[in-house]
C-alpha cells in the first residue's frame, strides 16, 4: 500500500488540454426550468415558519414525477429523489407529500421519492458519510434533499474551516453521482436592504457554495420566493401562499409574475441520443466515438450503454456498439414509492432496506 501511494504521488494529478475538455451548451441546463440547475448544489433558505419544507417537498414531487413545480415551472430532468427530513416526523412528511401530489394530480403510489428513515445522519461523521454514499449508490437519485442542514452536523456554521469540509463533501457527491443537491437552511430576520443570500445563518461559504439558491420570506401575510443563480439570470420574486384544497395543503403561486426569459428546450434523454448516434452511423461505434458524438461524460455514457444492453436495445461486438436487430426485451420498471417501499412484481409491497 505504501509503494502504491508513493507511486500515485509521483504520477501527480490527472489533467487535460483545455480544448479536450467536454464542451457544454452556452445555455443553462435545468433540473427545474428557471428554479434549479440540472446538477446544481445550493440552499433553500428562509426564516422559521416560511414553508421551506413545503417548498422542498414540492420540488421533490416535481422532479420525481416530471410535473411542473408549483404547477408553473417545467422539469428539465426527472428521476428519483432521495431526501432526509431531520426535523419532521415521517407521518407528517407522508401527509405533506400526499397533499402536494393531489395538487399536482400525481399518483402518490407511483412517486419515486425515497425517504431516509434513519433517526440520525451527521455529515461530519465518517461512518454516516459512508452510509449516505452507499444509499445514493442504491437509489441513484437525480436530486438529494437534506432538511435542514443545522440538524446534520456538530460544526460551527460561523467558522469557515468547520463548515467548508461538509460543503466540500456534498460537492464531491454531486460530481461523483451527477446529481443536484438541495440543502434547507435557516436565515436571519431582515434588518435593512440585504440581499436574501446575505441573510443565511453562518459563514458566507454557505451562500458562495450554491449554484442555485432559493429564498423564502414573509411580506405581511404573503410568502415571497426569490431566485438566485451563479451562471444564469435570476427571475423575479414569486408571491406564494399555502393553500388548502379538499383537506390537502400545497404551495400555490398567487397573482401574476413576470415571465422568466424563454429557456431552450431540454436535450433529449441520454438513451435517445445514443440510439440516434448509432442509427446515423454506418458501422458499430466505440465508446470514444459515442462520447464525442453525444458529447456526454464517459461515466454517464457507460451507465446508459449498460441500461440499453440490459433492455436488449443494443449489442456489443468486437467492433463496438450497434443497435440490436432482434426484438428488444420489454423491461417493466416498477416506480419507487415513498418512505422506503417498492413493488416486488407480484402486486404486493416490500420494504426497501437502505443503509440509512
Amino acid at each position: 500500500m505504501k509503494l502504491h501511494n508513493e507511486r500515485a504521488a509521483m504520477e501527480g494529478l490527472p489533467y487535460a488540454q483545455a480544448h479536450a475538455l467536454q464542451s457544454q451548451s452556452d445555455q443553462p441546463q435545468w433540473l427545474i426550468e428557471g428554479l434549479w440547475g440540472e446538477q446544481a448544489v445550493g440552499i433553500l433558505g428562509g426564516q422559521p415558519k416560511c414553508c421551506k419544507s413545503f417548498m422542498a417537498l414540492d420540488i421533490a414531487v416535481s422532479v420525481a414525477s416530471a410535473t411542473p413545480c408549483l404547477r408553473r415551472f417545467g422539469v428539465g430532468r426527472s428521476g428519483p429523489v432521495l431526501m432526509f427530513p431531520a426535523e419532521d416526523a415521517l407521518d407528517v412528511v407522508r401527509q405533506r407529500l400526499v397533499g402536494i401530489c393531489a395538487a399536482a394530480k400525481v399518483p402518490f403510489e407511483q412517486l419515486a421519492v425515497y425517504v431516509i428513515t434513519s433517526p440520525r445522519l451527521l455529515l461530519d461523521v465518517a461512518e454516516d458519510r459512508q452510509r449516505l454514499r452507499q444509499t445514493i449508490q442504491k437509489v441513484r437519485p437525480v436530486l438529494l434533499i437534506l432538511d435542514p442542514l443545522i440538524r446534520m452536523h456538530s460544526a460551527d456554521e460561523n467558522v469557515s474551516k468547520d463548515i467548508a469540509p461538509i460543503l466540500g463533501y456534498l460537492r464531491q457527491l454531486q460530481r461523483e453521482f451527477h446529481m443536484a443537491v438541495l440543502l434547507v437552511h435557516h436565515a436571519r430576520k431582515r434588518s435593512g436592504q440585504e440581499r436574501p443570500g446575505q441573510l443565511l445563518r453562518g459563514s458566507s461559504d454557505l451562500h458562495g457554495w450554491g449554484d442555485s439558491n432559493l429564498y423564502l420570506r414573509r411580506n405581511g401575510k404573503e410568502l415571497v420566493l426569490s431566485i438566485e443563480h451563479r451562471a444564469a439570470p435570476s427571475g423575479d420574486d414569486i408571491p406564494l401562499s399555502l393553500v388548502a384544497q379538499e383537506g390537502a395543503l400545497a404551495l400555490s403561486i398567487q397573482g401574476p409574475i413576470q415571465r422568466l426569459p424563454p429557456q431552450p428546450p431540454s436535450p433529449p434523454p441520454l438513451a435517445d441520443r445514443v440510439i440516434a448516434a448509432m442509427e446515423e452511423a454506418e458501422a458499430p461505434l466505440s465508446t470514444s466515438q459515442l462520447r464525442k458524438r453525444c458529447r456526454i461524460r464517459t461515466q454517464s455514457l457507460c451507465d446508459t450503454l449498460g441500461q440499453l444492453r440490459d433492455q436488449g436495445r443494443i449489442v456489443r461486438t468486437h467492433e463496438g456498439y450497434e443497435i440490436s436487430r432482434d426484438d428488444p426485451v420489454q423491461i417493466v420498471s416498477f416506480p419507487g414509492t415513498p418512505l422506503g417501499t417498492a413493488g416486488n412484481g407480484n402486486g404486493k409491497q416490500h420494504q426497501l432496506n437502505l443503509p440509512l
